[in-house]
């Protein structure tokens, strides 16, 4: 067996129960709260805030200034944006995204600076998010738009679970 590649990712032990995998991004005054995964190739911005228990995938990237809320999870390569015009470079003009708590963006997602994202809403893999959801929503398509209530997503994941533990 080969020996590991130097850019194999490396588990970091951050506070508080935290990790990230390297190689990733960890921005200037940036707060993440207690048992987070930050996976390899996140880009966390300046001045973001990560809740607690947050799990964001590979390749997420977050802006300046956007805050994510308690058990949310960030699918790889979702984006959260902060400039609606860019490039601004005035900082003043941001919108950061801010994310409820329980939330979950799907991979591939895109949040549009201003936008928000209720307590335990959803966005599905591969959409665009031009205005804000609602708590309790799941959201789907470019641009986003409703698709069902939370607990009809949260049954639907449910039963799949059990077909499958049905069929072991």
């Amino acid at each position: 067996m080969k020996e590991e590649s130097p850019l194999s990712g490396q588990r970091i032990e951050l506070e508080r129960g935290s990790i990230a995998w390297t190689p990733c991004h960890i921005g200037k005054d940036t707060r993440i709260g207690d048992n987070c995964s930050i996976g390899a190739l996140v880009h966390l911005g300046r001045k973001v805030t990560l809740g607690h228990e947050c799990r964001i995938q590979g390749g997420a990237y977050i802006a300046d200034g956007c805050g994510v809320g308690d058990r949310v999870f960030i699918g790889p390569n979702a984006t959260l944006l902060n400039d609606k015009y860019p490039p601004s470079k005035n900082s003043m003009q941001w919108q950061p995204v801010q994310i409820g708590k329980g939330a979950v963006i799907g991979g591939g997602a895109t949040v549009i600076a201003g936008c928000s994202v209720g307590h335990n809403a959803v966005l599905g893999a591969g959409s665009t998010l031009t205005r804000d959801i609602p708590d309790n929503e799941v959201w789907v398509g470019n641009p986003a738009v409703f698709l069902m209530m939370r607990n009809t997503y949260d049954e639907k994941q449910l039963q799949l679970k059990r077909k499958s533990a049905s069929s072991d």
